[in-house]
Order: C-alpha cells, then sequence, then structure tokens
C-alpha cells in the first residue's frame, strides 16, 4: 500500500564506528594483532608508496599498502581473530552514550547500519553482537580458496566514499526516502553528517540520552 502524507518516514540511523561507537581508532590495532612482523615488511617491500602516503597524508593509500600485509592469510584464522578482536572491542572499548544511542534506536524499531572505515573481519562479528542491521565498510578481498589477497574491494570507506555506499544501500533496500540519522566523530564523517537529515557530532562530552 503506498504510504500518504500523514504516514511517518522510515529511520535508518548510520552510525561511524572509530571514536564515535568506540573510544579509540580500531584498524591500527587489529593490523598489528592480525599481523605483526608481517606489517612492518609489507611497509619495507613498498618504501615509494608509503612515502608518497605519508608526504601527502593519504590515508587511503596507505591503508591500502598496510593491508598487503593480509595476503595469503587464511580467512578461517582470520576470522576467528576478528571474532576475538570485537569481543574486546565491546568489552573495552564501546562509548556508552553512542551504545545507548544505538540500542535506543533499535528499541524504536529504525533501522541501524553501521558506516565506517573500520575492516570487516572484526566488524562483521560487532555488528552482530550489537544487533545492527547492516554493515557499509572497508571490505578485504578474498580468492575464491577464502584466503586473503592483501587487496581491498573497492575503497576504502570514508568520507565521500562512505556517503556513496549508504546511499547505495539505502536505495537498493527500498530506504532512499527515509529519515537519516547519522552519528559522526572525525573530518572523513563531514560528507555524511551533511547528507543526513539528522546529523549527531560525537564529541569529548557524552551524548544526552532520547526518548
Amino acid at each position: 500500500m503506498p504510504k500518504t502524507p500523514a504516514d511517518p518516514l522510515p529511520v535508518v540511523a548510520a552510525f561511524d564506528v572509530d571514536g564515535t561507537l568506540t573510544t579509540r581508532d580500531c584498524v591500527t590495532p587489529f593490523l598489528l594483532r592480525a599481523t605483526g612482523v608481517r606489517l612492518a615488511l609489507a611497509l619495507a617491500r613498498h618504501p615509494l608508496p608509503v612515502l608518497r602516503a605519508l608526504a601527502r597524508r593519504d590515508r587511503d593509500a596507505l591503508k591500502a599498502v598496510a593491508c598487503t600485509a593480509f595476503a595469503g592469510m587464511a580467512g578461517s584464522s582470520l576470522d576467528e581473530l576478528g571474532a576475538r578482536f570485537a569481543q574486546d572491542v565491546e568489552a573495552r572499548h564501546l562509548r556508552p552514550d553512542t551504545r545507548a544511542r544505538l540500542r535506543r534506536h533499535r528499541e524504536l524499531g529504525h533501522t541501524v547500519i553501521l558506516a565506517s572505515a573500520s575492516l570487516d573481519p572484526y566488524l562483521e562479528p560487532l555488528g552482530a553482537s550489537l544487533g545492527v542491521d547492516a554493515i557499509v565498510c572497508t571490505r578485504l578481498e578474498r580468492a575464491p580458496d577464502g584466503r586473503f589477497t592483501g587487496r581491498l574491494v573497492g575503497p576504502n570507506c570514508r568520507a565521500a566514499e562512505k556517503t556513496r555506499r549508504v546511499e547505495e544501500w539505502l536505495a537498493a533496500n527500498g530506504l532512499a526516502d527515509a529519515e537519516l540519522w547519522a552519528y559522526g566523530a572525525s573530518p572523513s564523517d563531514r560528507e555524511l553528517l551533511a547528507r543526513a537529515d539528522r546529523p549527531i557530532w560525537v564529541g569529548r562530552e557524552p551524548l544526552e540520552p532520547f526518548v
């Protein structure tokens, strides 16, 4: 049945993760825990791209090089490590205020998604534990045998790319006209906050609960 003008729009709440839902960055700690010395070797094998990325402050290029450290790793072992990492993040590094906001959106029947440059091996289990409806994030490419190739699936999911992917997800799920709430805490969230009907900047001060 088509909606009448009196019908409320569906609500989608999109949460950034690093610094918004969590108290710290997650990508670098996961890289270090998952790859160890492989990360140093990966950076050493690509000195010019690393130097260029550092000189230009190009986080996307630096991340692409760093993720080559995952090349050849078995999917099952990295998924297991990601699940343990997600448990640690949920137990020790979630902000109480934004977690409460996420929980309240779910109680109100809103669609909740994570929209993040964080990596899927730990973001998928974290999202499942938090009960979100979907995850829009940076994904590691897997070969047909399940091993990681060391490449990303598409660009890093931040800034304009994050907004593009969220809009793509909304359209694919019949939610292009939904009222979009967006939570973000860094300059790379500004595009999504500008797109949102209800942008919420997450700063140092705790967010007020809402009913």
